[in-house]
């Protein structure tokens, strides 16, 4: 592949817009040429002034992209010159360490030309990384995420840690890339999608024996999976993929993976900010009750635990139907634990699913709550022999639950209305793991998502 700053010589017109400080260009039919330049994570969109008096119109860029494609048949001796897309409406061409993306009607609501190149290309020591976190990343039989914001420096990061290995550690490494544009030695190969899918060339991957795989942009939830299917068959795997944070990463593979083998899939997340690691994050699993709960609860937690203080920050557990990530040790301005408001808020919702009426929940201990109802539905909550509580205990997990009248309900405990629960339907869906927020307050509960 390409080497970083290398590409075949370009119209005049385009080698001057790209200055060099220009991380991407944006031609748009009709509209003055834009510019994002800057270093990684300062990136400052700007219109470029004085960009030619011809126009920009529909007519030009076409014959633009005429010549792209032109300067690929003229360099078919380079291996980093290719047409990496061709679709009804869009291309992708890949010109040494450029990717050149084109679009037009109908897929595009007029044609444009979007120009895209490295800001930097660094090697692994000109990160200021902790030395165990290297130990950490040359023992390459390890999941591995990579997350940010876009051009926060995630890519990068991953070219860096692809060479480490390859240099310096001596592991055989292999890319999945759509489409290929990471810059790296050309003794790494890159694969793209075969017949258009990723699914496939992970099928090839394994026939050709690596040691370790850069999967680049794991976004979709089939993308997930295929990462999973991959690191469990024993590959090692860094994806590069797309969240604010590195919890909100682990979350985005919650439901694509089941519970019991997250922590084998993944292991070790790494948040980039302005082309820096901002946070690492590991996960492991054990067998103990969560936190908050007593001794007899005990079941797989999996520990987010932050790297290298060993600090556990979260835990990630099956709680009922869903899957919960709790922050550990922290209450809100209530004195409520993530643990107590989790359970509360299961129960509400379980009681507007059977009989829809008003309720109040108090936590008496870490492992008993009182339930309050109106009078005439404290039987048909609790059941024939007990069987509705005896339910809903076990799905929490074995929490002690009693129910009481509305009427002996004490004054600072809040009483759930329809409205209470038409909010709670609709954060149920926004998310399926729930997680605490310090802002929540009486009237506005973070329940389980």
């Amino acid at each position: 592949m390409a080497t970083f700053s290398s590409h075949p010589e370009l119209p005049e017109i385009l080698e001057n817009l790209l200055e060099k400080d220009v991380h991407t260009l944006f031609l748009k039919a009709d509209c003055v040429p834009r510019t994002k330049a800057g270093g990684i994570g300062a990136l400052k969109l700007t219109e470029v002034e004085n960009a030619d008096d011809g126009g920009w119109d529909n007519l030009r860029l076409e014959s633009l992209q005429e010549e792209l494609l032109t300067i690929i048949e003229n360099n078919q001796d380079r291996s980093d010159c290719f047409l990496e897309i061709d679709r009804k409406g869009c291309q992708v061409i890949q010109l040494g360490d450029l990717r050149i993306s084109c679009a037009w009607p109908p897929f595009a609501d007029a044609r444009e030309i979007t120009i895209v190149r490295p800001v930097a290309k660094l090697s692994l020591s000109d990160y200021d990384i902790d030395p165990k976190l290297i130990q950490r990343l040359s023992d390459h039989h390890r999941g591995v995420f990579i997350c940010g914001r876009p051009g926060s420096g995630k890519t990068t990061l991953a070219q860096a840690i692809a060479e480490y290995l390859d240099e310096d550690v001596g592991a055989m490494v292999k890319t999945m890339e759509s489409p290929r544009d990471l810059q790296l030695a050309n003794r790494i190969t890159q694969y793209a999608p075969l017949e258009g899918d990723l699914e496939k060339t992970a099928e090839i991957i394994f026939l050709v024996r690596p040691d370790f795989v850069i999967f680049d942009e794991v976004r979709r939830a089939r993308d997930f999976e295929i990462f999973a299917d991959v690191r469990l068959a024993g590959v090692g795997l860094l994806g590069v993929t797309h969240a604010n944070s590195a919890l909100e990463a682990i979350q985005r593979l919650i439901g694509k993976v089941e519970l019991g083998l997250v922590s084998q899939v993944l292991d070790t997340i790494l948040h980039v900010e302005s082309g820096k690691i901002e946070q690492v994050l590991e996960l492991r699993m054990t067998v103990k009750p969560p936190s908050g709960m007593q001794e007899e609860l005990a079941r797989p937690v999996i520990e987010v635990v932050e790297f290298p203080s060993g600090k556990v920050s979260h835990e990630m557990f099956a709680f009922g139907s869903e899957i919960a990530v709790v922050p550990v040790d922290e209450t809100n301005s209530t004195g409520v634990t993530p643990m107590a408001a989790l359970a509360r808020d299961q129960i509400v919702q379980r009681i507007r699913q059977w009989v829809g009426v008003k309720c109040g929940v108090k936590f008496t201990s870490q492992g008993s709550a009182e339930i309050y109802v109106p009078k005439g539905m404290v039987s048909t909550i609790i059941g024939k022999g007990g069987e509705n509580i005896k339910f809903l205990q076990e799905e929490l997990g074995g929490i002690r639950l009693s129910v009481s009248s509305l009427n002996d309900m004490p004054s600072d405990v809040y009483l759930y209305s329809e409205d209470s629960f038409e909010t709670q339907e609709r954060r149920a869906h926004e998310s399926r793991a729930w997680e605490y927020s310090k802002k929540s307050g009486k009237k506005s509960k973070k329940r389980r998502r």
